[in-house]
């Protein structure tokens, strides 16, 4: 006696549509994963403004507040951050110590900072590692006697 045996499969035709079907799925969902990066990297950006801002204040308040009011430096956190005209100086021992950001081409956080120094009217550029950092970025300008910080709009053409 002899059974039936029956092959099961699919057949080529089935192949090709599941592989095109998956192509037009492939095709349309890329192009969003691809945006996920510069999106991450704008809000990453968005993020280190507003701790550089939130810092320049609490450094300012803080040196305004201590008695004798600061020249030099101004300890925050059990770190002293250099000071400019009562606000954080625009390098790394200055604005990017009281944000608390690690910076530098190796940095754990994608961080590196560009130009800055210790005196008013120094220009401080933090860049977001990736596809083109500078213009993945924003500025910050040490303040002249008698004004504030200037922090410039963001960059975001390169990330």
């Amino acid at each position: 006696m002899r059974g039936s045996s029956s092959a099961r499969g699919f057949t080529l035709i089935e192949l090709i549509v599941v592989i095109i079907i998956l192509s037009i799925l492939a095709a349309t969902a890329l192009p969003r994963f691809a945006n996920l990066q510069t999106q991450a990297r704008i809000a990453k950006l968005n993020g280190a403004l507003g701790a550089m801002k939130g810092a320049s204040a609490l450094a300012h308040a803080a040196c305004l507040a201590s008695q004798p009011q600061c020249t030099g430096t101004q300890p925050m956190e059990g770190v002293n951050v250099t000071m400019i005209n009562t606000y954080a100086t625009a390098n790394a021992a200055g604005i990017v110590t009281a944000a608390g950001l690690s910076v530098g081409p190796t940095s754990p956080d994608g961080w590196d900072v560009q130009g800055g120094g210790p005196a008013a009217g120094d220009v401080l550029r933090l860049v977001v590692l990736g596809n083109d950092p500078v213009n993945c970025s924003f500025t910050y300008t040490a303040p002249g006697l008698g004004q504030a910080p200037v922090f410039s709009i963001l960059v975001t053409a390169g990330c």
